[in-house]
């Protein structure tokens, strides 16, 4: 296969809320660039995108898919990325190597709810992005509609190149403002006919031109200048300043195509082989040190793995972008990471799952590699003359977490196989055993994300599992002092156990000053694993307790925090003043005064008013203005305190604090309260006090678990 160099390199990805044709769109550029010669379609489960069975079973995108198009002199590589918000963790490892974005929306809904939310965690990225409006053949087509929320969403930027002449059942032409052309398809979409503008359009499209040319002229003063002397600028000059502005993201060219129909993909494809932007004109790669690395075929040869994918006849497939020099089947390579040596066997280059190998490439083009021994995601591969790291993708954190268990504990360790798997594949899977909930605990971006981990464990790995309800990790603490003290003595033949510990116990502030009354010797403040502090205070005077034995009073005292005495929660922010205790000669030891000190501090704790605490998340819920009353309803119902409301383009956002407690499964909820045109983020606040009523019922059941 044709090797391409780096000015006949375009990176794209596609991007978009699901069922906004993405993938259609892919497969028809495909087929008008002759890559395919039949056009699969997602209905007949034929694309050459969402090909894995998962994607086939479900009716859309999981993965993102990569695969390239051949259009005139250039290599398209085309990044086909999930819609759903579930899944966007695929979309920011392809947007990292993409040098090009396309906002694919659809032309019955223009920016939805999902195009926002993704947009507002891609837009950083701030990449060069065209907006394609697609599905102009579709009865409810509204192009004018989809434009006017493109335009209240990004402003002048958005600049109108084309546009339905004749949108709805009988769509067949666009009308061209940059080429001042009406093109008209046959019936089955193909090739166009190049027509004139039919005299009713020539004023609309003589002043959109206008606003394109002094659009493209801002981006260079001789533009600017040629077009206050003449008014116009040629097509060559009108390119130019269009790709200026484009690269700086303050042009966002607007085309539409019925994908489906195959009408219109050759002018997109256009765009992106003459206007949009090969490597070495976009923005650098960063190493890890801040420093930029341009995309430079004779610099060190470096290369960056965005994504792990487990093939079922490949195996470990690792997809990599080349960002300096180029690498050739037969080159070793270091791992940044590990250090392991890495020799490159195939070079692929992947459509969907069919693959072409090629001997080599340059830097800015991007392909895949199998039978790398230890290399994953985010991971660079330099040559072992080179130390050049490229900055990882920072993925977005967790939203949810459930609790999971295989239906037969015979099944656990290839559970576990089977999670390492799919978090290596996508970094925003994450799994851990919690020692404080004594759960397997796996998090995500939502319950579809979580819901596809145990399809593949049944469907991979013969693995049946069951979601459960995750155990909430409360906090414990006081709210007065407290005196106690616990004499342990146990008599059993030969030596026996003896320890007799008093304590005083005190709730902890920032800022609070050294308890009075007592003689104290030594001050240790251990800021807890879980958040909080213990301060210690060693105050035994006289001998009345060896100093040897002290260390065992704290570790008791540090075990009992591990399990507090209302719910068995980690307990955190209290004072404890050792001041007082007994010891035997003989039967005196550690674990004698570990225990004293454990039972002691219990005891005590449950003397000093204990409090149960909560952990309280902020949420974000961006919703359509006339859902915001349903979404308010819902969150007061599951004990939320509503800070406040924002407009945000189209959209309101709820701001609100609520329990972990009752935020269980309630992604799906709010699907269902708003038919999916809802999304939310959310974060940890802070803990605060559980109410009493509840305090109480989760102390009762806690000892109820414990009798049993």
């Amino acid at each position: 296969m044709k090797v391409y160099e780096q000015n006949q390199i375009r990176n794209v990805a596609l991007i978009g809320a699901p069922g906004s044709g993405k993938t259609t769109l892919a497969e028809t550029m495909l087929f008008e660039s002759g890559i395919v010669k039949r056009r699969g379609s997602v209905d007949e489960k034929s694309t050459v995108s969402d090909f894995h069975e998962v994607e086939q079973e479900r009716g859309n995108s999981v993965y993102a898919s990569f695969m390239h198009a051949e259009w005139r002199d250039c290599k398209i590589n085309i990044l086909d990325t999930p819609g759903l918000d579930d899944f966007v963790g695929e979309v920011f490892s392809s947007m990292r190597v993409a040098d090009n974005a396309i906002l694919v929306l659809s032309g019955q809904h223009g920016m939805e709810v999902g195009t926002e939310i993704l947009w507002s965690k891609v837009g950083e990225m701030k990449k060069p992005t065209m907006i394609v409006i697609n599905g102009m053949d579709h009865p409810k087509a509204n192009f004018e509609g989809a434009l006017e929320s493109v335009k209240k969403r990004f402003g002048s930027n958005a600049i109108l190149v084309q546009y339905p002449f004749n949108q709805g059942e009988h769509f067949n032409s666009i009308i061209d403002v940059f080429k001042m052309t009406m093109y008209q398809f046959p019936a089955g979409g193909g090739k166009p006919q190049k027509l004139a503008i039919p005299a009713s359009e020539k004023e609309r499209v003589e002043k959109l031109r206008g606003e394109l040319i002094e659009k493209a002229a801002e981006n260079d003063e001789s533009l600017m200048e040629k077009y206050f002397e003449s008014g116009t600028l040629e097509e060559s000059e009108l390119a130019r300043g269009m790709k200026l502005g484009f690269a700086k993201q303050d042009l966002m060219p607007i085309y539409c195509v019925s994908a489906k129909a195959n009408m219109g993909s050759g002018r997109v494809m256009g765009f992106l082989n003459s206007v949009a932007l090969a490597p070495h004109e976009a923005a650098p790669e960063t190493t890890i040190d801040e420093k930029e690395l341009k995309f430079d075929p004779k610099g060190p040869s470096v290369v960056f793995i965005y994504k792990t994918l487990m093939e079922q006849y490949l195996g470990k497939v690792n997809f990599f972008k080349v960002c300096s020099g180029e690498i050739k089947t037969g080159m070793e390579f270091a791992n940044s990471v590990t250090g392991d040596s890495e020799k490159i066997g195939q070079i692929l280059i992947m459509d969907g799952k069919n693959r072409n190998i090629v001997d080599r490439m340059v830097a800015g083009d991007i392909g895949a590699l199998v039978k790398l021994k230890n290399t994953s995601t985010n991971q660079t591969l330099h040559t072992k003359e080179s130390d050049l790291v490229i900055k990882p993708i920072e993925f977005p954190t967790a939203k949810i977490q459930l609790a999971i268990a295989a239906e037969n504990k015979n099944d656990d360790e290839k559970m576990v196989t089977g999670l390492r798997e799919f978090h290596e594949e996508d970094p925003t899977f994450l799994f851990e055993y919690s020692k404080e909930l004594k759960q397997l605990i796996v998090s995500g971006q939502g319950e579809l994300h979580l819901d596809i981990a145990r399809w593949r464990l049944q469907h991979s790995f013969s693995v049946k599992s069951t979601f459960l309800r995750p155990r909430i990790p409360y906090r414990e603490t006081i709210q007065k002092d407290a005196d106690s003290m616990y004499r342990h003595k146990k008599q059993s033949g030969g030596a026996g156990q003896f320890g007799e510990v008093h304590i005083k116990v005190l709730p902890y502030k920032e800022g609070m000053p050294k308890p009075e009354g007592f003689s104290i010797r030594k001050e240790e403040i251990i800021d807890l694993p879980w958040g909080g502090k213990l301060v210690f205070y060693n105050a035994i005077v006289g001998g009345v307790i060896d100093a040897r034995f002290v260390p065992s009073v704290l570790k008791g005292i540090l075990e009992k925090m591990e399990e507090g005495p209302i719910t068995g929660s980690y307990a955190r922010d209290v004072c404890v003043v050792l001041h007082d205790g007994k010891m035997h000669p003989v039967d005196s030891n550690d674990i004698s005064f570990k225990i004293a000190g454990s039972m002691s501090f219990k005891d005590g704790f449950l003397q000093a008013s204990p409090l149960l605490l909560e952990p309280i998340y902020e949420l974000s819920v961006t919703v359509p203005e006339e859902l915001v009353g349903d979404v308010m309803a819902d969150l007061q119902s599951r004990r939320s305190v509503i800070q406040g409301i924002d407009s945000v383009n189209n959209y309101q956002v709820v701001k609100a604090k609520a329990p972990l407690s009752e935020l269980y499964k309630y992604s799906t909820s709010l699907k269902s309260i708003t038919q999916g045109r809802a999304g939310f983020s959310c974060k940890f606040s802070e803990y605060v006090t559980v109410p009493g009523e509840l305090q109480k019922k989760l102390a009762q059941e806690y000892a109820a678990a414990k009798a049993n």
